[in-house]
């Protein structure tokens, strides 16, 4: 017996879904007639993806893939009907099919999306205007749909952002480098992209607010849950200036797989992925690894040697990964052609403007005491009147003085670089 054109549920039919089913409306009529890029997907489509991300678990590939064969509406009707046909979904297993139907006794999708907007937020789903598309190269990993709080457009700022990740329990060093990261991309107009916890994540998030800049979480609990809740005023101020985002629904919390699960969108998210300390095992690598995958770029700052925390980062630059020390080498790696580093040396002493033979007049003399013309000129390799010109535009610069009948080191050169200087 299935339901009649009244709504009334017939006897096959599931209690427990029929609410769900009434909350899902049968015809949208704002409905677009069809979704594709530049258009915002109908309001049928968006409760149903709304309902799925309380019943399937983010990451979910088997969710992922029945979502691309059926689409939201019928996944959900299927899920939440017993008339066999969510059965015969390939890979649905009799356990896996109860804990969905379990998840889909509470599922109310217009009361989660009325606690986001309450909260001024809003649910983006693929095939919306504000849909990042570059969240489409995780395949059937793909979240069902993103909550987001914030004013901000989640497309335009994921399209020039990096990711800064790490140790939750970093170093002072570990922390002033994610400070100094995230102030410096966000000057150089970069969005940063991490996962509000403590240690390395918050150090670069308050980098970028520090200095006005763009900054963006990504939670593993509802946009609604402040966790942990030591960052409640941290992720405020970016739910009021940047953006909050997550895959799970309203007052949702956190669990040790979602957090994993969590970092797959960090990394496909951004243009690359910095790491900044992390151990062996580590939540951090497993967002670089994933960057790697999906073909992003992935960097690493470099620590000491004898630091734990510094091994796992280690280990990632002896591999494809890519040495970084400041926000503009992030730049020039992830942006476009010109965004380049400043050239990189040490200072420059006025010895260094030398030409080759009066450096090597000057070096002929000694450290201590003075010595004839023609002694410079032997010890030089070069002529007699060619030393003592030079000698003569040496002690116009400064480098050089007389003594009698010889000549002798000032001690300028000493305090500008001398390379024998303490017996280097």
């Amino acid at each position: 017996m299935t339901p009649g054109a009244d709504g009334r549920r017939g006897a096959g039919q599931d209690p427990s879904s029929a609410g769900v089913r009434r909350r899902i409306p049968e015809r949208d009529p704002d409905e677009a007639p069809e979704a594709g890029p530049g258009k915002t997907v109908s309001g049928q489509e968006r409760l149903a993806r709304a309902a799925l991300t309380r019943i399937v678990e983010p990451g979910d590939e088997h969710g992922g893939r029945w979502l691309r064969e059926c689409g939201a509406v019928e996944l959900l009707r299927r899920i939440t009907t017993r008339d066999g046909t969510a059965e015969r979904l390939g890979g649905m297993t009799p356990k896996r099919l109860a804990g969905y139907r379990l998840r889909a006794e509470d599922v109310d999708p217009g009361r989660d999306l009325a606690a986001v907007a309450a909260l001024g937020g809003r649910f983006v789903c693929p095939g919306d205007r504000e849909w990042p598309s570059q969240l489409d190269d995780l395949a059937d990993a793909r979240p069902t749909g993103l909550w987001v709080r914030g004013p901000r457009d989640l497309r335009l700022w994921a399209l020039r952002s990096v990711a800064v990740v790490g140790a939750r329990a970093c170093t002072p060093y570990g922390s002033h480098m994610a400070a100094g990261l995230g102030a410096g991309l966000a000057e150089l107009g970069w969005v940063v992209v991490s996962g509000a916890a403590f240690g390395v994540d918050g150090a670069a998030h308050r980098g970028a607010l520090a200095v006005g800049g763009a900054t963006m979480a990504v939670l593993a609990c509802g946009v609604d849950v402040p966790y942990p809740r030591g960052h409640a005023e941290l992720i405020g101020r970016m739910a009021e200036q940047g953006l909050v985002v997550g895959e799970l629904p309203p007052s949702d919390h956190p669990t040790r797989s979602r957090f994993i699960l969590r970092n797959r969108v960090i990394a496909a998210l951004t243009r690359g992925t910095v790491v900044v300390e992390a151990e062996y095992r580590s939540g951090s690598l497993v967002t670089a690894r994933c960057a790697q995958r999906l073909g992003r770029f992935t960097m690493g700052v470099p620590g000491p040697a004898t630091s734990g925390l510094s091994a796992g980062v280690h280990e990632l630059l002896r591999g494809e990964g890519v040495l970084v020390t400041d926000a503009s080498e992030v730049a020039e790696l992830v942006g476009d052609i010109g965004e380049l580093a400043p050239a990189r040396r040490g200072p420059v002493h006025p010895r260094d403007l030398l030409d080759e033979v009066s450096a090597r007049v000057l070096d002929a003399l000694p450290y201590r005491g003075a010595v004839g013309g023609r002694e410079v000129a032997r010890t030089a390799g070069t002529s007699a009147d060619e030393a003592l010109g030079r000698l003569y535009e040496l002690h116009s610069l400064g480098f050089v003085e007389r003594d009698g009948e010889g000549w002798r080191l000032t001690p300028s050169p000493l305090r500008n670089g001398d390379a024998r200087r303490g017996g280097a």
